[in-house]
């Protein structure tokens, strides 16, 4: 059975460790209104809210709605471990000169414990 968007919306928090009161924060969503798509009554958002909620977590409507997105379809990103694709995650949303830098740093960090 899929899950329900109560349910990605909740895993997608305890995975980020964000409470419900720093979404609220972030999105400009308030707190009573986030907590009612998390109870029970299973409260779904219109989608500009949904948008703005994902947009927030850093995942697309698709999950939270489906739990599935393009990039869970990935068998490489699947295999990786939570808190790698944490730092994937991260990373994805830094400029890309800075990115160059930091795989920079990744590769002669990886090449010096290869030695």
């Amino acid at each position: 059975m899929p899950k329900t968007f109560r349910e990605n919306l909740r895993e997608e928090l305890d995975y980020q460790d964000m409470k419900v009161k720093e979404l609220a924060v972030a999105t400009g969503i308030p707190k009573p209104t986030l907590d009612c798509y998390l109870s029970a009554r299973q409260v779904i958002p219109p989608a500009d809210i949904a948008v703005k909620i994902a947009q927030a977590l850093n995942v697309s409507v698709e999950y939270l709605v489906t739990g599935k997105d393009e990039k869970s379809k990935s068998p490489i990103f699947s295999q990786i471990n939570p808190e790698t694709k944490s730092i994937l995650t991260d990373l994805d949303s830094i400029p890309q000169n800075i990115q160059k830098t930091i795989k920079n740093l990744i590769h002669q960090t990886a090449e010096s414990l290869q030695n």
